[in-house]
């Protein structure tokens, strides 16, 4: 159950926590935190993305060290047994990538959910939101890292030869194709040899919800490679890409989330 509606937070609002990680791309000069502080489901626990990667990279977004994580979850008073539910009021779907991150030091998947829809559906059907300032006691939070959720630059260039596993990228198609300029400074224009293209906006509707389990599994049944394989998602930064990543498990429950971490910010560089 890696979605939930409205209605079921709704309905279990007092059982869960709840996670607000917005982050908006920084050409929208959106500020995730400054909106949190305005409006927020109540009791949600804002999550900084940027604050809880890697910070001696110049890699956006990059996974950070155990110690971190347990440290900075901690902090937000999250235990390895809370039940999460994760939105977020962004145009990427950030709430995804946290869900990921969540699963990849090891919290249960079963425990770990994304609202479908966020706060653009949680606004519109009129429910309770407000701007009261959360606080937590700190918890201890105990982390294992599943490395295997997680390819580097290294292992996306012996995959061209040895294609034991499929790329599919999240950017749009002007972008993987080489048509547009990267939104990024100092990236060339292009995609990972070999490799899928699937927006992830094709896999969103209009208020943010993901498309029917039909139309996902359409989507991906329309490559033409053998999908008993692993397949690997990458994007611009690793946002987007959590999002394919989640899309897939709903239509295949055994599947692991596997993202390429540096994604074309890493890779557009070589």
């Amino acid at each position: 159950m890696s979605l939930v509606n409205t209605n079921w937070l709704e309905k279990n609002i007092n059982k869960v926590k709840i996670i607000d990680s917005s982050w908006h791309m920084p050409q929208t000069k959106r500020d995730g935190f400054e909106e949190y502080n305005k409006e927020h489901i109540p009791n949600a626990i804002f999550f900084d993305l940027d604050k809880n990667s890697k910070i001696d990279t110049d890699l956006p977004h990059m996974l950070t060290d155990t110690k971190s994580w347990e440290k900075n979850i901690g902090d937000m008073g999250i235990e390895n047994k809370d039940e999460i539910v994760i939105y977020d009021n962004s145009d990427v779907i950030s709430s995804c990538r946290c869900w990921y991150n969540l699963i990849y030091f090891g919290h249960d998947p079963k425990l770990v959910h994304v609202l479908d829809g966020g706060l653009t559906k949680w606004k519109k059907e009129n429910k309770t939101i407000n701007n009261k300032k959360v606080t937590n006691e700190t918890s201890m939070y105990l982390c294992k890292e599943n490395t295997e959720m997680v390819k580097n630059k290294k292992q996306i260039d012996e995959n061209i030869d040895k294609n034991d596993f499929y790329i599919v990228d999240a950017r749009s198609r002007e972008r993987f194709e080489g048509k547009v300029a990267e939104p990024r400074k100092g990236l060339r224009s292009g995609s990972i040899k070999n490799s899928f293209c699937l927006p992830f906006g094709e896999l969103i509707n209009d208020d943010h919800t993901f498309v029917e389990i039909d139309k996902i599994s359409e989507k991906f049944k329309s490559f033409n490679f053998d999908h008993s394989k692993n397949i690997v998602f990458s994007c611009g930064s690793g946002v987007t890409a959590s999002v394919l990543s989640l899309a897939y498990s709903l239509i295949n429950d055994k599947y692991m989330p596997t993202i390429y971490d540096g994604s074309w910010s890493e890779y557009g560089k070589s």
